[in-house]
């Protein structure tokens, strides 16, 4: 599995249109899909699925966009990097993963009761480009529960591979070796926990995550009354102690989280219509907001931005990891409340897309 900050071929977004995530008929969600989207395609080539009726109206949308194409492919919700294939690489060959999704924890703690086309989606997207699909059934696994750094090593966090609603029946060793047979890594390190109250039960992808091989940026809070603040130092004092699969000390950066708590308003939940069995919001409800969450393709950076005032910091910051990069905010309120993340928007394909060819 490649490091995200590696070239890529292309992204994989899926167009929000379920009304208990996205407000107001996902009209405000869909003005930052496609701010992003029209940003990625700077460098290139963005898959968009929409299905039925939105189909037509989002290739009308892009159309004067050579480099984005829509994909008529039905989803549940509007996550790409977790439902998606994980694409991986060997030599000139590349395929797709297709893991078992069940909604961040199916019957236990899952997010939503019918997920059956989320779970279909990733071995879709593989057959529309081209590219052969490993089938890891019945193996539980989001694409934001591991981070790679392209060289042997991922990340992941325990609150989330070890939650009872994912593998139950496999120990923590099976699951290392799982993915260690499927990812090509040599050495998992595991971080004890994720952002406080992150409904994926701490996805790795939101509090840690690889900038360059050897060096990780971690979501960090100098508030020690934050309940952030414990879930950072652990993973902290578990990075210190930490090498990489070629032996190397982590070198880490500590990235601000908001100062101000990211809430749920009122006015927010009226845009929403819940349905039988999903889990709600409520007024108040702190999201899991993080920085950590940036998106980087062949243009540049996408850095989530909550109109706090660690956003400037978190541009300063990631900026310097990746030197040379435009660095682009992006406000990420709305994809927030719609339940995830910007890391989880998009993507990387790590192969040229065209079918019938491979990298």
């Amino acid at each position: 599995m490649p490091g995200e900050y590696e070239k890529h071929a292309g992204t994989v977004m899926i167009w929000p249109k379920r009304p208990g995530s996205w407000r107001d008929g996902a009209q405000p969600a869909r003005k930052v899909f496609a701010e992003a989207a029209s940003f990625i395609a700077g460098g290139e080539k963005v898959y968009v699925l929409a299905d039925g009726e939105d189909h037509e109206e989002v290739k009308k949308l892009f159309a004067q966009y050579g480099n984005i194409r829509v994909l008529e492919i039905e989803t549940n919700d509007a996550w790409a990097r977790d439902v998606g294939p994980t694409f991986v690489r060997r030599g000139g060959v590349v395929r797709g993963i297709s893991w078992s999704f069940n909604a961040w924890g199916g019957e236990v703690d899952g997010l939503y009761p019918d997920y059956t086309e989320d779970d279909m989606a990733a071995e879709r997207i593989c057959e529309e480009l081209g590219l052969e699909c490993y089938d890891a059934y019945p193996f539980v696994l989001e694409g934001g529960s591991i981070h790679s750094d392209g060289e042997g090593t991922l990340l992941v966090t325990e609150a989330c591979l070890l939650s009872p609603g994912r593998n139950p029946e496999l120990t923590r060793e099976e699951i290392e070796n799982r993915l260690k047979e499927y990812l090509g890594a040599e050495k998992v390190i595991w971080l004890p926990r994720g952002i406080y109250l992150d409904e994926t039960n701490e996805h790795v992808d939101n509090v840690c995550a690889f900038t360059a091989p050897g060096e990780v940026v971690l979501a960090w809070t100098e508030d020690v009354s934050d309940p952030q603040y414990p879930l950072s130092e652990a993973c902290l004092k578990c990075l210190e102690r930490e090498t990489d699969a070629r032996g190397r000390k982590l070198v880490i950066r500590k990235l601000p989280i908001p100062k101000r708590p990211v809430l749920v308003e009122k006015s927010e939940l009226e845009g929403l219509s819940f349905a039988p069995g999903e889990d709600v919001r409520e007024e108040g409800d702190r999201l899991a907001a993080s920085y950590v969450n940036y998106y980087v393709c062949n243009a540049g950076v996408l850095v989530p931005q909550f109109g706090d005032e660690s956003d400037a910091a978190a541009l300063e910051i990631l900026g310097d990891c990746f030197p040379g990069r435009q660095i682009k905010p992006l406000a990420a309120r709305e994809i927030l409340l719609g339940g995830g993340n910007i890391h989880c928007v998009t993507q990387q394909i790590p192969a040229a897309m065209q079918k019938g060819q491979s990298e």
